[in-house]
């Protein structure tokens, strides 16, 4: 809790998934991919539930073994074309239908492992410091989106108008993306309608892009585990 409010995280974890078979359950670090936002949510002194959200049997068993309560999500929320807010917005009717209160909800994605504790307190304690609505985590951009392109007619064009692809880059002006670490929001203010879990007043906390990794597919949990292994070999020196 903080100042006496309930904070509920929510993972999302379907068992369907086109990039990786069973991604969610596929193996990092020793352990299942679904084991480290349910760890870190657990590690996070202010979150008072961790709930999986999930279609899927096995997915369930093993939430459960990990310490996450479970919300059954309907097989149309889980499918290819669902919006994972949709569920989010399913399991906080439920409880809202059994009479818990609805505080501060939190989205932690089992495909951004290496969030911290740390970091979901300091964006649920600026969520009410500062008065917000909404925050979410991101880091700077890949790309800066002055350097990117179109191709139309087979024709390079800049996809920004009038911008100037070959800037140096210090001239280039700050560009951000959502990184998926932390979602943090007020849950009875969480739009009926739309897909964004940013809305009203929002806050952004920005993190070092060496800090998160978005895994999508095999060579993203390739990248991920030898900065695991990586990590533990400094670890030991």
């Amino acid at each position: 809790m903080i100042n006496g409010i309930e904070v509920v995280a929510c993972v999302p974890a379907r068992g369907g998934s086109k990039s990786i078979p069973r991604k969610n359950l596929h193996p990092l670090g020793g352990q299942p991919l679904l084991a480290w936002p349910i760890e870190t949510a657990l590690a996070t002194p202010e979150i008072d539930r961790v709930i999986v959200s999930t279609d899927d049997a096995e997915i369930a068993r093993i939430g459960r073994s990990l310490g996450a309560e479970i919300h059954e999500r309907p097989a149309e929320l889980a499918d290819d074309k669902a919006l994972v807010i949709d569920a989010v917005r399913h399991l906080l009717t439920m409880l809202k239908t059994e009479g818990h209160p609805l505080g501060i909800g939190l989205l932690l994605e089992a495909t951004s492992p290496f969030r911290t504790p740390e970091m979901v307190s300091r964006c649920i304690h600026r969520l009410v410091e500062e008065d917000l609505d909404s925050i979410a985590t991101f880091s700077p951009s890949s790309i800066n989106p002055e350097r990117t392109w179109r191709i139309e007619g087979e024709k390079p064009r800049p996809f920004i108008e009038g911008a100037v692809p070959w800037k140096p880059r210090q001239q280039l002006t700050p560009a951000f993306q959502l990184n998926g670490a932390v979602y943090a929001f007020w849950a009875e203010r969480l739009p009926a309608n739309g897909p964004s879990f940013l809305f009203g007043r929002m806050g952004a906390e920005i993190l070092s892009a060496e800090n998160v990794i978005d895994i999508d597919d095999e060579k993203d949990f390739v990248t991920a585990n030898a900065i695991l292994e990586s990590s533990q070999r400094s670890d030991t020196r």
